[in-house]
């Protein structure tokens, strides 16, 4: 450079100065690997450090592996954890909302890869998120074998952070769900939830911030409840398991249609279930109108299960001896068009305390 060229009496910039801090991030990796290593299971390969993380579908004793994949955030959920400087649970609800979403195929989730971004990285924070994505896949079963983490300062405000996960399952081809022989007269199982689950935050937030009183961050950070184990054992325990759906967002409503054949509806008693007490709150303090409150929470049922009448008792059974809370809930029927549905009645009782 010529002595009178711009920039020649500037001091040198390095990365650092440009907000990327290599050190923070290859702390952070020391801190996971122990994590990732305690979810390890059969057909894991290697370990962190790759460029790609290796599972042997093989050894971890499938016969005719059909591969299901899923990916997820975690939302404006995220928002709540900052604001209140609790970043231990969201890594759970990252994995909940991808593995439940992979279950309900029949398949049993394998690995887990996460995404971490963030304007300045904080070691501290970044390893309790990650902590709780270690727990998530110890819940679920599965393993953490790999994730990016990325500081990228201009792109998110000081202390913001973003997630998304992404799981890898499989199922044998002749145990996919749902099955084809969903029909008039079965019997639906509605599973709890363990309260908001991962969606519907940005009218929390709102309802939230327009509230006098507020409401105990514990409770909006209650993470979701991963249904992954109870369901296998009871899917390969019973064999009778039909159909299942997972209730993210959308509702009720907006769900358990995706896991029925066209031409079928169910129709769910709101009676028969109890909701937990947020719900109520929620739809007091914002007076939402109960369609909304249908279409944008679970409303106390995280996960339905399509099954005959004569094997209600024992799924039924078999999920409760596992720790679920489990109520029949409603009956599949004919729909008045083409299209599955779902009718959801006498929902106002789900607000009475």
């Amino acid at each position: 450079m010529k002595p009178d060229a711009p920039g020649h009496n500037r001091p040198p910039l390095t990365y650092k100065d440009a907000g990327v801090d290599i050190d923070a991030g290859d702390a952070l990796v020391e801190h996971i690997k122990p994590m990732a290593r305690a979810t390890n299971r059969p057909g894991v390969m290697g370990g962190l450090g790759g460029f790609g993380g290796l599972f042997d579908l093989k050894a971890a004793g499938f016969r005719d592996p059909i591969l299901v994949s899923g990916t997820d955030g975690v939302g404006t959920k995220l928002r709540v954890a900052i604001e209140a400087g609790i970043p231990d649970t969201v890594g759970i609800d990252l994995v909940a909302m991808c593995v439940n979403d992979i279950v309900v195929q029949g398949a049993e989730p394998l690995f887990f890869l996460d995404y971490y971004a963030t304007g300045r990285l904080d070691v501290e924070i970044g390893r309790c998120v990650v902590a709780g994505i270690a727990e998530g896949c110890r819940r679920a079963g599965c393993a953490l074998i790999g994730g990016e983490t990325a500081e990228m300062p201009g792109m998110y405000s000081e202390g913001d952070y973003d997630l998304a996960g992404f799981a890898v399952g499989a199922a044998e081809r002749d145990q996919l769900l749902p099955r084809t022989d969903i029909a008039v007269g079965d019997v639906v199982l509605g599973m709890a939830s363990s309260g908001l689950h991962s969606n519907g935050y940005s009218l929390v937030r709102k309802i939230v911030a327009q509230s006098s009183g507020g409401y105990d961050m514990a409770t909006l950070l209650e993470p979701t409840r991963i249904y992954v184990k109870p369901l296998l054992a009871a899917i390969r325990g019973t064999g009778a398991i039909k159909g299942l759906a997972h209730i993210t967002g959308g509702g009720l409503p907006g769900n358990v249609p995706r896991c029925l054949p066209d031409g079928l509806r169910a129709r769910l008693d709101a009676r028969r279930w109890k909701a937990p007490a947020v719900f109520g709150w929620l739809r007091g303090a914002g007076n939402v109108p109960t369609e909304d409150m249908l279409r944008t929470f679970n409303c106390g049922i995280g996960m339905i299960v399509v099954v005959d009448p004569k094997d209600t008792g024992e799924v039924a059974q078999a999920l409760t001896d596992l720790g679920e809370r489990v109520d029949e809930i409603g009956v599949i029927e004919t729909a008045p068009t083409s299209e599955a549905d779902c009718i959801v009645e006498h929902a106002d009782t789900l607000w009475r305390s």
